[in-house]
């Protein structure tokens, strides 16, 4: 090597190779942003998880009655969260198509993305101040404005971004159309807190609209799709070529999100819920020691006791979590790339499992207000049913497009087919069956409620059993149908078999 070379013609020499693409990094100021990003997905699943905290806060003495007024205060407020949820993981999907455009990071860059990320953490201040004063407007402004910094924050990082093109993934820097994609970008980052802007001014003189333009950032890149689609169809029809496409880099609303990050902002959300159970067990049971030595003579296993039943609630409310989690892992293992559907399904099936904080509250409230139990138990089992439900709608939208979402041991008819689909109907099967019998057996509700949190565990163990039993019973079914419809039981012997395989121990 020639010692009048310059460091860059090094780099040249070296070609593309890993150590010599680092060095190049090394000599631009940018680094890798996969870090940032596991980062950044932490933060926002956290974030987008406590803002059931007000919820579950929501105070009621033990002398009020369940009744209509609290119902909707309660049903009210899960409307909120749902919706302020869904925002958050909008910003989680816009910053996930930033950086599939922004592939490198700098200082700069870095520091844009934690005053991105300090304005996401505000927005559970400003979430509580919503649901605890739903008559001020002032919650809402201050909520939309922190949505609004957000998408300016996420602007100015396009915006740097572009203007150092060294900082773009690959096949942005190289492309003949990057303003028309630099464009694309910032709509996709702006149009939310578009909406927020005028849900801020009608905030100010009347605020239901301002729920309802809320509302339509979760809707807005669905509407767009639609609005596109037709908008090229109708092109089309009238003989005019359709609007350009980009097609050497696309943010189309059907192309798949990051499997990887979808997996790492859902195991988030699952181990912040779980977190949250040990924190309210930590702050109401434990005992005060002024009450351990009047009430239980100083015998604290005593005081310990009197917490069984919250306890019997925070094991089954962790079981269930843990088991949701379990599902999710087993269907997300077979899964080979998540469609936009399948990731909005997932989102809706996660602010669900955001909810079960609160359904732990609920239950763990048999003890001291029995007489609420039976609208309890079904506040419990419906945010249950349908935490699961949307977890079973992603594996029966991922089977519409088996050939590109599914492996092939999981595609319909393959030997995890079945056990498959039992593992993720468990749940909503045994929350629907336990809101059922609570209608006619009311009095039994706290009973039959822990008799699904104990039961469902041992299903979990016993399903591949289970479902190799009612294979077999199938089997046996159609052994006794071909015997009586000897040709009609041959015709159907080929289409049969793979839905009768039994699955692998």
């Amino acid at each position: 090597m020639s010692g009048s070379q310059t460091p860059e013609q090094v780099l040249v020499a070296q070609g593309d190779s890993p150590s010599g693409r680092r060095d190049k990094d090394a000599l631009e100021g940018a680094q890798c942003s996969h870090r940032m990003l596991s980062f950044s997905d932490a933060l926002l699943s956290i974030i987008a998880t406590v803002m059931i905290l007000p919820v579950t806060h929501t105070e009621i003495s033990p002398e009020q009655q369940f009744d209509k007024s609290i119902q909707k205060l309660l049903a009210t407020r899960i409307a909120v969260y749902l919706m302020t949820f869904l925002i958050v993981t909008v910003a989680w999907a816009a910053h996930i198509r930033l950086f599939q455009v922004v592939g490198k990071i700098d200082d700069t860059l870095a520091l844009l993305n934690l005053a991105c990320m300090m304005t996401i953490t505000f927005l559970p201040y400003t979430f509580s101040l919503m649901v605890t004063f739903p008559d001020v407007p002032l919650g809402i402004f201050l909520f939309c404005v922190c949505v609004i910094a957000i998408g300016a924050v996420q602007a100015l990082i396009v915006g740097y971004a572009f203007h150092f093109p060294h900082l773009l993934s690959p096949q942005i820097q190289g492309a003949a159309h990057r303003a028309l994609c630099r464009e694309h970008v910032l709509g996709i980052v702006l149009r939310g807190p578009a909406l927020c802007f005028a849900a801020a001014i009608f905030s100010l003189f009347f605020f239901p609209v301002s729920y309802l333009l809320m509302a339509m950032v979760i809707f807005l890149p669905y509407v767009s799709k639609a609005a596109g689609w037709c908008r090229n169809r109708l092109l089309v029809g009238r003989g005019e070529p359709p609007a350009p496409s980009m097609e050497f880099f696309t943010f189309d609303l059907h192309e798949p999100l990051s499997k990887e990050r979808v997996e790492a902002f859902s195991d988030g959300v699952y181990a912040i819920v779980a977190t949250l159970l040990i924190l309210d067990i930590c702050e109401d049971n434990v005992p005060n020691p002024k009450d351990v030595k009047e009430r239980f003579h100083g015998s604290l296993v005593a005081a310990l006791r009197a917490y069984g039943p919250q306890f019997l609630a925070y094991f089954g409310s962790f079981a269930t979590v843990g088991l949701l989690w379990f599902s999710h892992h087993s269907l997300f293992l077979h899964v080979r790339k998540a469609t936009q559907s399948m990731g909005l399904l997932n989102t809706l099936s996660l602010a669900f499992v955001g909810g079960l904080p609160l359904a732990y509250q609920q239950t763990s409230a048999f003890a001291r207000q029995p007489h609420d139990e039976l609208e309890r138990v079904r506040v419990s089992c419906a945010i249950i049913f349908f935490a699961s439900i949307f977890q079973f709608a992603i594996w029966t939208t991922a089977l519409l497009h088996e050939a590109e979402t599914l492996q092939p041991s999981v595609r319909f008819g393959g030997r995890e087919h079945a056990f498959m689909f039992a593992k993720l109907a468990l749940y909503p099967c045994a929350s629907l069956m336990a809101f059922a019998s609570t209608c006619f057996l009311s009095r039994f509700s706290t009973a039959i409620f822990h008799l699904m949190q104990i039961a469902v565990p041992f299903a979990f163990l016993l399903l591949r059993l289970l479902v190799r039993l009612a294979l077999a019973g199938l089997r046996g079914l159609r052994g006794l149908s071909q015997r009586e419809h000897p040709l009609l039981g041959h015709a159907g012997e080929a289409d049969s078999q793979s839905l009768l395989l039994p699955a692998p121990c």
